[in-house]
């Protein structure tokens, strides 16, 4: 038996990932240190949100460090409607509210995928076998009811045949028809 392995894109994936986070643990040498956040104070904030590690703050055009500790920065900090981090021209709020409502949107993608790949493919597949088997019975009994049909008029014709004396000796159909 073939020992189980991971999906070689997943592989990939792990692969970039350390990749990365081993990227943003070393920096490259010669390269010249990051200025601290404090240094873009009263300044603007597109100067401050060039380096990815700052906040500004609209309320007192502050720039400070990120607390990457906690997810959120505090309020105490800056509140959250008044914070800007990667881009000035939206708010941390409404940051956070288009990542969630990316995010839940991408989840129910992938729930409804899962869901139509696993159940109704599968459900989909079985049904055919059923339709066919159903199909082919009733084929069956129609054929069986026509041949009892096709016999019950036959017989009847014979019956009507024998009556009126026109039914053919079977020894021999060929014999001449007598009239009377």
């Amino acid at each position: 038996m073939e020992a189980w392995q991971w999906p070689l894109w997943l592989q990939g994936l792990a692969l970039l990932w350390g990749r990365a986070a081993m990227g943003l643990a070393q920096s490259p040498t010669g390269a010249p240190p990051a200025l601290a956040c404090s240094a873009f104070s009263q300044k603007s904030c597109d100067e401050c949100l060039k380096n990815v590690s700052c906040l500004w703050c609209y309320t007192n055009n502050t720039c400070i460090d990120y607390p990457v500790r906690s997810i959120l920065p505090p309020s105490s900090l800056c509140s959250l409607s008044n914070a800007r981090w990667g881009v000035c021209w939206i708010n941390f709020e409404a940051l956070i509210i288009a990542i969630a409502v990316v995010a839940g949107l991408i989840l129910v993608s992938v729930a409804v995928c899962c869901c139509y790949c696993c159940y109704c493919r599968r459900r989909s597949r079985s049904r055919p076998d059923e339709e066919e088997e159903q199909l082919a019975r009733k084929r069956e009994e129609r054929r069986l009811q026509s041949l009892q049909r096709k016999h019950e008029r036959k017989l009847k014709h014979d019956e009507i045949r024998k009556k009126y004396g026109l039914l053919q000796d079977s020894d021999n159909p060929y014999s001449r028809f007598e009239n009377e």
